[in-house]
């Protein structure tokens, strides 16, 4: 699969105690794990899912 350049940057807005370990292994895998961090990532379908389960969690800073 080719590389398309479109990258996404996501920072974690809520925390992840008290939440089921599948959204907290996601957010790690997501390179977050503390509130306020950000994490640059590809935009992918992959990636894209794994911020639909997350989106109470997080917020998307910019897309380019």
């Amino acid at each position: 699969m080719a590389s398309t350049g479109k990258t996404i940057t996501l920072e974690q807005t809520g925390s992840a105690n008290r939440r089921p370990e599948r959204q907290t292994q996601t957010l790690i895998g997501l390179g977050l794990n503390k509130l306020h961090r950000r994490s640059t990532l590809e935009d992918t379908p992959s990636i894209r899912g794994m911020i639909k389960k997350v989106s109470h969690l997080v917020r998307i800073v910019e897309e380019k």
